[in-house]
C-alpha cells in the first residue's frame, strides 16, 4: 500500500509539475530549441558496432586520380564530421488487421465418499447433520470469452530534412543525426532522424534516402494547442493504467 501511494504521489507531483510549466505558457507560442552539438547533449552515446579490418588503400604520388572519388575534382558529397546531407523521407504505408478469438469452456465436478471403513456415518459430528456422504461436493464452472480486434492504419509521410554527419565509423560509415523544428499558429512540428549511412548510397546531389539508412531512428511529432487537445488528461492516463477492469 504503501508503494502505491508513493507511486502515485509521484506522478500526482509531475503532473503538476507539467501542468505548471502548460500554465505559465498560456498565450506564447512553442518555443523552439537552441542549435546545439549533439554530441555534447546529455546521454550521448558514440554508436559502435562490428568493424571489418581496414583496407589497405594503394597510393600513386604521380596520378592526378584519387582512389575511391568519382571524379578528378574534389567530392562535395558529405563525407566529413561536420558535412551536411539531405534526407528525403517518403514514407506511404497501409496495413489492415483483423483478427477474432473465442473461447468456451464447461466443468463439472462431484465428488462424495459413500463407504470408508465406517467413518462415512460419523461425518456429521464434524459437518452438518444435512450431510450426503455420496454427495459431499458438487461445483460448477463456465467460462466464455469472445474477443474481436481490428487495426486499420495509414501513415504517409513527404518531406526532406537536413542532417549532419557526426561520427565517422572505423569502416568509414558515417553516423547521421538532423533535427527540423517548424512553428506555425501556435504549434510546433518537430522532425529528428538519425542512423548509420554508406557514402556510397549518397546520390551525386547529396541526398539520400531513408531506406539506405541503417539503425534509422525517425520520429515525427509536436507540441501546441493541437497536441493538447489531442493528449488525455492526466486523470484518464492515471485511471487507464490502474484500472484492472
Amino acid at each position: 500500500m504503501s508503494r502505491f501511494l508513493l507511486l502515485t504521489t509521484t506522478i500526482l507531483a509531475l503532473a503538476a509539475c507539467n501542468a505548471f510549466d502548460r500554465v505559465s505558457d498560456i498565450g506564447d507560442a512553442p518555443k523552439l530549441t537552441s542549435i546545439e552539438d549533439p554530441t555534447h547533449a546529455a546521454g550521448y552515446t558514440p554508436v559502435r558496432m562490428p568493424m571489418p579490418p581496414p583496407a589497405l588503400t594503394e597510393r600513386q604520388p604521380n596520378s592526378l586520380w584519387q582512389t575511391g572519388a568519382r571524379a578528378f575534382f574534389r567530392d562535395q558529397r558529405a563525407g566529413r564530421v561536420g558535412d551536411i546531407l539531405t534526407v528525403v523521407v517518403t514514407i506511404n504505408d497501409q496495413a489492415q488487421l483483423q483478427n477474432e478469438t473465442k473461447r468456451s469452456r464447461d466443468n463439472s465436478d462431484t465428488a462424495g465418499v459413500s463407504n470408508m471403513f465406517g467413518f462415512e456415518s460419523h461425518l456429521h459430528n464434524w459437518f452438518p447433520k444435512a450431510i450426503d456422504p455420496s454427495n459431499l461436493v458438487n461445483t460448477n464452472s463456465a467460462l466464455s470469452n469472445d474477443g474481436k480486434g481490428s487495426i486499420n492504419r495509414q501513415e504517409q509521410i513527404d518531406l526532406r530534412v537536413a542532417a549532419e554527419v557526426i561520427q565517422i565509423l572505423p569502416n568509414g560509415n558515417l553516423v547521421v543525426q538532423g533535427k527540423q523544428q517548424v512553428g506555425v499558429n501556435f504549434d510546433m512540428r518537430e522532425l529528428t532522424i538519425s542512423g548509420v549511412i554508406r557514402p556510397q548510397d549518397i546520390a551525386a546531389d547529396n541526398t539520400i534516402t531513408y531506406d539506405q539508412i541503417a539503425e534509422a531512428r525517425i520520429e515525427y511529432g509536436g507540441k501546441g494547442s493541437v497536441q493538447d487537445v489531442q493528449q488525455p488528461r492526466y486523470g484518464d492516463q492515471l485511471l487507464d493504467i490502474i484500472m484492472p477492469f
